[in-house]
């Protein structure tokens, strides 16, 4: 069960150095994707491709791609089981593969790949080299490579270069699905992951540096999708990629230095996520349906909004937290199981107590519609959690407070637990749909708020004290 806990955070780094601003989401079921065509033959034997990803689902996806038709092509790509390929074909005959025996299956984690290719090297296996996270990759399940001076079809002229799925020469399909960033391919370069990233001296974590002083050559370019506008603009000035299918609210700020929290796709039923794992639609089925966050904490004060987008059934969404604890094996319905605090939307509350019995609470807030924002304030320290919609705080049942007034109290009778965020069902009947905002949204914002610390783009003003759920403040604040 992939999440991110306090003590493991993943890709957070020291306070000092380079910070990533922006990735770019893409999400697989809009057969979304960027490309060029280079008009000039360059350097074919020697180049480097790097770029962070966060997966979003475990499905056959693309990373690159290049090639003039179906016999000629060059692929990255992972696999549903989680292995990363590479491979490049001519003429219809594999010239090389490289097939990994490790997994990449960890949904809520930044990873680093670096494919680096120099086939005038001697050793046939420096022709082709691959790094994750700052580590040289050296056993393969499958492992073959080119001939010496072996020209391929990367930095050729008339081909497509693509950026997520397989569309270069007519095979549509297998897009990426996820987050990606500091897209980087340098011409006639083959260079090491110490050109990209290093391991910070406090936690031994491989992160991102600056690219700037690189050498880029004639085709070489640099996606930073710092543009929202533009979201294939070239920051190296060289010629911009093509988007497609592509828009404004597809650039996010989740990335490999402040990791977001997301839906957990991992530990759910009866539903699907999209968008990067922001989006869940549950599905007609005899059991509830239940997202929760990919980051939990069990200190400190956080803030996360929800918008229920469709309802196919009044009085049965649902939104809240709920507590794992050790003793529970099983997050799927926070009604049933564990403890959990929440709101309906027929002007209801719900909660649990701590042995996993369900129990309707007193009407404590009015109800809520389609579209409206529901916003969470958890204050684990103080045990007490409150409930905003559309920025106005409960305040003994009405929405027409400015600040939190109202709360829940946490009842935690089995001792101490970890909390995650929560939208679902209330009966397996319905087909609801969930976009969160764990301070990176899928959805568009209007106004635009961040919290105290500068983290996060809410409708809503955050309440002070309370902090995005993403790495940064997870360091700063423990969780």
């Amino acid at each position: 069960m992939p999440l991110i806990l306090p003590g493991n955070v993943g890709s957070a780094t020291a306070a000092t150095g380079f910070d990533v601003a922006n990735s770019l989401r893409i999400n697989q079921g809009d057969s979304a994707y960027l490309h060029k065509t280079f008009g000039t033959s360059s350097d074919r034997k020697k180049w480097t491709y790097s770029f962070w990803i966060k997966k979003a689902s475990q499905t056959d996806m693309g990373v690159i791609a290049q090639g003039a038709d179906g016999n000629n092509k060059g692929l990255a790509y992972f696999n549903a089981a989680g292995d990363f390929v590479y491979f490049e074909a001519a003429s219809g005959s594999v010239v090389f593969l490289i097939q990994t025996n490790d997994l990449y299956r960890d949904n809520s984690a930044w990873y680093h790949f670096v494919i680096r290719v120099d086939t005038t090297q001697g050793t046939a296996a420096n022709r082709v080299r691959l790094y994750v996270n700052g580590t040289q990759i050296t056993t393969f399940q499958n492992a073959s490579y080119p001939d010496e001076d072996y020209q391929g079809e990367i930095n050729k002229s008339d081909t497509r270069h693509d950026i997520s799925g397989f569309n270069a020469f007519g095979e549509n399909g297998y897009y990426f699905d996820g987050y990606m960033a500091e897209v980087v391919f340098t011409d006639g370069q083959s260079l090491a992951p110490t050109d990209f990233g290093e391991f910070d001296d406090d936690s031994g974590i491989w992160k991102p540096i600056k690219v700037s002083g690189l050498t880029f050559g004639t085709n070489g370019f640099y996606l930073d999708f710092k543009a929202s506008g533009n979201l294939g603009n070239d920051a190296n000035g060289g010629t911009d990629l093509t988007e497609v299918n592509l828009a404004a609210t597809d650039q996010s700020l989740d990335t490999c230095t402040n990791n977001f929290a997301t839906w957990n796709n991992l530990q759910l039923t009866n539903a699907t996520m999209s968008e990067g794992n922001l989006v869940g639609v549950s599905s007609a089925n005899s059991g509830h349906y239940s997202g929760i966050s990919s980051i939990g904490v069990s200190s400190g004060k956080w803030y996360f909004e929800c918008k229920q987008t469709q309802e196919s059934a009044a009085n049965e969404g649902m939104i809240g937290v709920i507590i794992f604890y050790n003793t529970v094996t099983s997050l799927l319905n926070p009604v049933g199981r564990g403890g959990g605090w929440g709101m309906q939307d027929g002007n209801r509350g719900f909660s649990t107590d701590s042995g996993g019995s369900g129990s309707t609470a007193d009407n404590f807030h009015a109800g809520w519609t389609d579209d409206d924002i529901i916003g969470i304030a958890l204050d684990i320290d103080n045990s007490k959690v409150y409930f905003s919609k559309n920025g106005s705080w409960n305040n003994s049942g009405s929405w027409n407070a400015s600040s939190p007034t109202t709360s829940q109290t946490l009842q935690n009778a089995l001792g101490d637990g970890t909390y995650f965020f929560m939208a679902g069902d209330a009966s397996g009947s319905n087909n609801n749909t969930w976009s969160a905002n764990f301070g990176s949204p899928a959805h568009a914002i209007s106004s635009g708020n961040t919290d105290g610390d500068g983290f996060g783009n809410f409708e809503y003003a955050v309440p002070s004290g309370y902090f995005a759920l993403c790495t940064k403040n997870l360091a700063e604040y423990g969780g």
